[in-house]
């Protein structure tokens, strides 16, 4: 198994779309109109991951501003983790916004989702905050420095 690694710095063609909406559906039961969320995000930035022409991994990414990047979704198929896709997709997100001349990179994710929260610790996050969003679920707020 030879995994490729590919971006977009626009939405990708729909076929590449569909993979990763499913992929999505597949990693959080749920897709809320993943596609009409995206068009609506500055600077997007999409980086996947490949095995063969299945998206077998993804992040999603955006300007939150000139000096911070937002990491905002991200995932990688069950029947592909402990494999360094996440690693290596968050690398090359971050690479991508430190070479835009972003400063900062910001996400938040769920306690419940314990390795995203480790991977963003072990990669230098540091958590910067918590809030409760409109479904009363807790967030943790977390920030690394490019």
């Amino acid at each position: 198994m030879d995994i490729t690694y590919s971006s977009f710095d626009e939405m990708p063609s729909p076929e590449v779309l569909d993979e990763i909406i499913k992929l999505h559906f597949h990693v959080f039961g749920e897709s809320d109109d993943l596609k009409g969320r995206m068009k609506g995000k500055p600077k997007l930035r999409i980086d996947i991951a490949l095995d063969d022409t299945a998206v077998v991994g993804y992040k999603i990414g955006y300007a939150l501003n000139r000096e911070q990047f937002y990491s905002w979704l991200g995932g990688v198929h069950d029947g592909y983790r402990s494999r360094g896709i996440a690693f290596a997709l968050m690398g090359n997100q971050h690479k991508h916004a430190k070479d835009c001349g972003y400063r900062t990179v910001q996400t938040q994710t769920k306690n419940k989702w314990r390795s995203m929260l480790v991977l963003n610790i072990k990669n230098g996050f540091d958590v910067i905050g918590t809030f409760t969003d409109s479904k009363g679920e807790p967030r943790i707020m977390l920030e690394k420095k490019l």
